[in-house]
């Protein structure tokens, strides 16, 4: 069952991370499918996966240090709910980042490297986003003050 819980996840937060490069225009794509319904789908099957395998773990357990943590992980369960938390949220994260730089004006094409970042490094592929928002803000600033 793990297994299969592992494989569905995988593949819906893959459709979602097609719909973000492909389709970012779709905002029924990117603010209902990748940002909500996708995450709240894998959420509920955190939440269940915590709920069923949490008393599991060893003693000694928890999120108080790294070994605890790695203990954690020692329960499948557990370490697939790390998993699928991983998921959910940098899909959540890539779907702002489509809708962010459309608000900004920062070109789609510009986004695609951050959402690829973003998928296989979480935070190293928004901290790429922030590059290019920041980058993007200075370029746009600086032909108003040379007019000016």
């Amino acid at each position: 069952m793990l297994d299969t819980i592992f494989s569905v996840c995988g593949n819906l937060a893959m459709l979602g991370w097609l719909g973000l490069v492909f389709l970012p225009g779709q905002r029924v794509v990117v603010e209902v499918i990748a940002r909500i319904a996708i995450p709240l789908a894998i959420a509920a099957l955190y939440v269940f996966l915590m709920a069923t395998n949490y008393a599991s773990a060893p003693a000694g357990a928890g999120f108080g240090s790294l070994d605890a943590v790695a203990s954690l992980f020692t329960v499948r369960g557990l370490l697939l709910a790390g998993w699928v938390h991983y998921l959910a949220f940098d899909l959540f994260v890539g779907s702002w980042e489509v809708s962010d730089a459309r608000a900004n004006g920062i070109h789609h094409l510009f986004v695609v490297p951050c959402l690829f970042a973003t998928f296989m490094a979480g935070p190293a592929g928004l901290a790429l986003y922030l590059i290019v928002k920041f980058a993007h803000r200075m370029f746009r600033a600086r032909p108003a003050e040379q007019a000016a």
